[in-house]
C-alpha cells in the first residue's frame, strides 16, 4: 500500500519538479548536448542544439521518462537496447550467455578529463541483472565545434555472448522537416551530391565491401534540420565515422516527427562473438552542428582535422611526379632514371614509382599476376629499388613507391605458398575482383607479412619518403581460414588487423608520408587518416569531373589531404585549366612531360613556384564555396587566412550556355574595413589578365557586398586571383 501511494504521488508531480539524478552538459563554443539520468536510472538526451546561456536551468529541459500509465514509451535514450520499450532502431543488440536477448542499461558513474584541444566526458552504464558494462565517450572540441562519440562494450559472463548491433552514437532532433544530403559514388564518380527530404520511416546509407570503406557511397552525410541544406544559412548536421570498413548510417523519423540519427559499423554478416573481459570499442562518430550552413560546418571539420586528426596535419606535403599515366606497366630502370630528370626540370619535390615494379616468377606486366610478390622484377630493375632511390636523390628529387600489401593475385608465389592466408571460400569457385583476392588481416601471420612489406622496403631504403598504399578489391569469397567457426567476426577483425599494422609502421617510421588509395576514393575516412598524410580522391582526373568530386570532398576534408594530379584525362582542356583545377589541393603531376609544348611546360613550372609560395593559404581551413557547379555552369570558391590579410579565389567556367547573365561574385571572410588589391596570378607565359578587376584596390566591404566579375561565357577557362590586404 505504501508503494502504491508513493507511486501515485510521484506521478502527480509536474515534470519540472522531478529532479534528475545527474545532468551532463557536453559543450563546444557553439553547440550543447545535454544528457539526464532519468528517474528510472537510464540515460536520456534532453537537448542538442545551439549552446544555451549559463542562466538556463538544465533541470527544466523536457526530460523524457517512462509513462507507466500508458502503452507507449516516450524516450530519447542515449544508448537504447533492442528488446526494451522503444519500438524504433536501437543502438545495441545483445544475446547473453543464457539466451536472454536484451539488457537495460542504467547509470553507474562518470568522469571527465581534458584531451588535446578539448574535453572528454565518460559515462558508465551497467545492466543490473547481467555483468554487462557499456562506457560512453563524448569528446568535445570547443573551438572547432566538433563532437566525437563512441562506446566501449564488455562483459564478464561465463558463456558465449554475441553482439548483433553496436552503434557508435544515436542523436535526436525535433524540427518540422529534415533534408538529407548524401554523397553517392562509384569508380570515377566519387562524392556526387544528391538531396532528398526525409519522411516517416528509415533511410539507410551503408556499405558491405569489407576492405574498401566505400565504392557506391562514402561515409559522409549532411542533414538540414528544419529545411534544405544551404551553404551559408540554416542549421545543418554534418557527420562521418572513423572506420575503414563496413559502416551504416540510419536516419529514422518516428510518429512524432522526431529524427533519430544512428551511426556505426554495419552489423550485417557481423554478429560479433564478444569474449569475456574483451572490450569492444566502436568507431568514433564525428559530427558538427552548424547554424550558418554547410560552409561553416566545412570550416569546422577542416580546422579540427588539421589540428587533431589528420596525420602530420600541420606539416608540409610533397609535390610529385607519378609515372603511372605516362608509362603504365611499360618501364624499366633506364626509363625511370630519365623521368627523375623530368621531375627535377618540372620542379616537384618527389618522384613516385607506381604499380608494375615487382614479381619475378610472375612478373607484374599487367594486373593479372605478381601482386603479393614484393621483390623488384630483375629484367626491369636489375639494380633494385636502392639504385632508383640513389639516382633520384642524385638528381635532386625524393623517391616514393606504390604498394598494395593487403591484396594478392592468385597467380603469385605468395598465393601458392600461403593459400591459407587468403580470404576465399574453401568449396566454391572463387570470384575475382580486378583479378585479385584479399589477404586475411584477421590472421596475425598476415599482419606480420603486410607490415614486412613496408619494413623491408624501409630498412633497405631508409631514404624513401613516400608510399602510395593502394587497396583495389573489396572482400569477396567471404571466408577466413583463420577464424574458422567465428566467420561473423571477419569484417571487424580485418579492419582491426589493418590498424595494428599501421600502428607499427607509424611507430617505427614516423617521418614516412603515405597516400591512402583504394580504387580511386574508396578509402577516405578519418580513422585511416590518423596514419596517412593524404588520400587519392578519384582515378577520374578529368578536370571538369574533378571540380564536382573535389567540391563534394571539400565539405569534410582539408585541402592538403586531397591529392589532385594533372593528367591527360580530357586533354581538350588546356594545361592551364587542368593545373588550375588541381592547384587548390595537394598538387601532383601524372603526365608525359615530353608531350607538353614549351609554353605549357613553362606554365607548369611557374604554377609550381606559385604553389610553393602560397601553400599556407591554399591549405587554409577557411574555405568559402561561392558558386556551385551543381547549380550553375561555373565553380568559384575562396580560401582566406586567419589574419584576413590574404585570400585566394579560384574561378572556373565549365560549359557555360550562350549569352548567360553573369553577375559579380561576392567574396566572404574578409575584413570589411580593410583595402585589398585584386590580382590575377598563374597566367600563361606572355599573357595578360582580361579581368576588369585585375590589379585594382577595393574595400573589403565592397568585395563582400558587391563583388567582382570572375566568370565568363568561355568553355573550360579558369582564373586564380590573389587578394592582398594593402
Amino acid at each position: 500500500m505504501k508503494k502504491l501511494l508513493f507511486l501515485l504521488a510521484f506521478l502527480s508531480l509536474p515534470l519540472w519538479e522531478t529532479e534528475a539524478k545527474e545532468i551532463f552538459s557536453i559543450t563546444t563554443d557553439n553547440t550543447q548536448l545535454v544528457l539526464h539520468v532519468g528517474d528510472d536510472g537510464r540515460l536520456y538526451q534532453t537537448y542538442l542544439g545551439q549552446r544555451l546561456n549559463a542562466n538556463v536551468d538544465l533541470k527544466t529541459l523536457n526530460m523524457p521518462r517512462v509513462n507507466v500509465s500508458s502503452d507507449t514509451h516516450e524516450s530519447n535514450e542515449v544508448y537504447p537496447v533492442l528488446g526494451t520499450e522503444d519500438y524504433y532502431e536501437q543502438a545495441l543488440e545483445i544475446t547473453h550467455a543464457d539466451g536472454n536477448p536484451t539488457s537495460v542499461l542504467k547509470y553507474v558513474s562518470h568522469t571527465t578529463q581534458t584531451v588535446p584541444g578539448g574535453n572528454e566526458t565518460i559515462i558508465t552504464l551497467k545492466d543490473e541483472l547481467y555483468p554487462l558494462t557499456v562506457v560512453l565517450h563524448f569528446i568535445a572540441y570547443p573551438k572547432e565545434n566538433i563532437i566525437k562519440q563512441y562506446a566501449e562494450i564488455s562483459h564478464r559472463e561465463k558463456g558465449a555472448v554475441y553482439l548483433g548491433r553496436y552503434a557508435s552514437a544515436m542523436l535526436y532532433f525535433e524540427a518540422p522537416q529534415y533534408y538529407l544530403t548524401e554523397f553517392a559514388s562509384d569508380w570515377a564518380k566519387e562524392m556526387q551530391m544528391c538531396e532528398q527530404q526525409l519522411q516517416f520511416g528509415k533511410k539507410v546509407i551503408d556499405t558491405r565491401l569489407g576492405a574498401r570503406a566505400s565504392m557506391l557511397i562514402p561515409s559522409f552525410f549532411e542533414v538540414g534540420i528544419g529545411g534544405k541544406v544551404k551553404e551559408s544559412e540554416g542549421t545543418v548536421l554534418m557527420g562521418t565515422i572513423g572506420w575503414t570498413g563496413n559502416f551504416r548510417f540510419t536516419f529514422e523519423i518516428d510518429h512524432n516527427n522526431e529524427l533519430r540519427v544512428l551511426g556505426g559499423i554495419n552489423p550485417d554478416a557481423s554478429r560479433y562473438l564478444l569474449k569475456k573481459d574483451e572490450v569492444f570499442k566502436t568507431p568514433e562518430f564525428i559530427y558538427t552542428l552548424s547554424y550558418n550552413g554547410s560552409g561553416e560546418g566545412s570550416r569546422n571539420f577542416q580546422r579540427w582535422a588539421m589540428n587533431y586528426q589528420l596525420y602530420k596535419g600541420k606539416e608540409d606535403r610533397y609535390t610529385l611526379l607519378n609515372n603511372w599515366e605516362n608509362t603504365y606497366f611499360d618501364f624499366d630502370q633506364d626509363k625511370l632514371t630519365e623521368l627523375f630528370d623530368e621531375a627535377k626540370q618540372l620542379g616537384v619535390d618527389l618522384f613516385l614509382l607506381d604499380d608494375g615494379w615487382f614479381g619475378n616468377k610472375y612478373p607484374r606486366k599487367d594486373d593479372h599476376q605478381g601482386l603479393g610478390d614484393w621483390q623488384p622484377t630483375k629484367n626491369k630493375l636489375p639494380d633494385g629499388v636502392p639504385f632508383l632511390v640513389r639516382k633520384a636523390n642524385e638528381k635532386g628529387v625524393e623517391f616514393g613507391i606504390w604498394i598494395e600489401p593487403e591484396m594478392v593475385n592468385p597467380k603469385s608465389e605468395l598465393a601458392e605458398k600461403h593459400p591459407d592466408w587468403v580470404i576465399m571460400l574453401p568449396n566454391r569457385t572463387p570470384y575475382y575482383f580486378r583479378n585479385q583476392l584479399v589477404l586475411d588481416l584477421s590472421n596475425p601471420q598476415v599482419q606480420e607479412h603486410v607490415f614486412g612489406v613496408v619494413n623491408h622496403l624501409m630498412k633497405e631504403n631508409p631514404q624513401i619518403k613516400f608510399m602510395k598504399w593502394d587497396c583495389n578489391s573489396p572482400i569477396t569469397n567471404i571466408y577466413s581460414p583463420y577464424l574458422r567457426k567465428n566467420q561473423s567476426n571477419l569484417y571487424i577483425d580485418y579492419v582491426r588487423g589493418l590498424y595494428k599494422v599501421l600502428d607499427r609502421i607509424q611507430a617505427i617510421y614516423p617521418n614516412l608520408d603515405m597516400m591512402l588509395c583504394s580504387g580511386g576514393g574508396g578509402r577516405s575516412d578519418y580513422e585511416a587518416l590518423k596514419y596517412f598524410t593524404e588520400f587519392w580522391c578519384s582515378d577520374n582526373t578529368d578536370p571538369v569531373e574533378r571540380l564536382f568530386i573535389q567540391w563534394g570532398y571539400s565539405h569534410f576534408m582539408p585541402a592538403k589531404s586531397m591529392c589532385a594530379h594533372v593528367t591527360n584525362w580530357n586533354n581538350r582542356a588546356s594545361i592551364k585549366f587542368r593545373v588550375d583545377v588541381a592547384f587548390p589541393y595537394k598538387l601532383g603531376f601524372d603526365i608525359n612531360l615530353k608531350s607538353l609544348s614549351q609554353e605549357d611546360m613553362e606554365y607548369c613550372q611557374n604554377a609550381l613556384k606559385e604553389y610553393n609560395r602560397l601553400k599556407d593559404i591554399i591549405w587554409s581551413p577557411n574555405l568559402y564555396r561561392l558558386v556551385s557547379p551543381y547549380e550553375t555552369n561555373h565553380c568559384v570558391f575562396q580560401r582566406v587566412n586567419d589574419a584576413k590579410d590574404l585570400a585566394l579565389v579560384f574561378a572556373y567556367d565549365i560549359h557555360p550556355r550562350y549569352d548567360e547573365s553573369l553577375l559579380p561574385t561576392r567574396l566572404e571572410g574578409l575584413d570589411a574595413n580593410a583595402m585589398y588589391r585584386v590580382k590575377e596570378i598563374c597566367l600563361m607565359p606572355g599573357r595578360q589578365s582580361w579581368l576588369s578587376c585585375n590589379n585594382k584596390v577595393y574595400p573589403g566591404d565592397y568585395l563582400m557586398k558587391i563583388g567582382i566579375k570572375v566568370m565568363s561565357s568561355n568553355d573550360m577557362v579558369s582564373h586564380i586571383i590573389e587578394i592582398t590586404k594593402e
